[in-house]
């Protein structure tokens, strides 16, 4: 069996045109963002970590919302994507961890809120999104379609 699939770790970035499919595995609190130009059927998915970058000297920008957002549509970008023709999906943002029902900063509730900024900020549509909960997801983008899947423990796969 040929696995086609293109992985991306955390805190990475894959991009890819015209076919193949990108995953990611393991989304709990982190979030994996889809972003595609449907026009030249370009498609870069991102796991994404952490809100904001305060890292001095920026090591890993794809381990943050807002730096990993920037540099993965600057590199669309460059590939000929148009921002304006770029559309987004995500999900991941699970609250997975409380000590004593004290959840720990639930990280996934603000992963999930600097997204829908940083989405905005870089005028970038949010056409669909399966967010929060408790459960960790894994995350399947065609890039022929720009359809992405959903794979959740104990619940129905979800096309979005």
């Amino acid at each position: 069996m040929v696995d086609d699939n293109l992985k991306v770790g955390i805190a990475d970035m894959k991009m890819a045109k015209a076919n193949g499919q990108l995953v990611t595995y393991a989304l709990g609190s982190c979030i994996g963002i889809c972003l595609y130009d449907p026009v030249i059927r370009l498609g870069a998915l991102i796991h994404i970590m952490l809100p904001l970058n305060m890292e001095t000297g920026r090591k890993n920008t794809m381990k943050y919302a807002d730096t990993g957002l920037r540099e993965t549509i600057k590199q669309m970008e460059a590939k000929g994507a148009a921002r304006s023709r770029i559309v987004a999906k995500i999900a991941g943002g699970a609250k997975m961890f409380e000590v004593n029902g004290a959840s720990l900063g639930n990280i996934g509730q603000r992963n999930i809120e600097s997204v829908h900024m940083n989405l905005k900020k870089e005028q970038i549509r949010l056409l669909n999104e399966d967010v929060g909960g408790t459960v960790a997801r894994t995350l399947f983008f065609d890039v022929s379609t720009g359809m992405c899947n959903v794979r959740s423990y104990g619940k129905p796969e979800l096309v979005m």
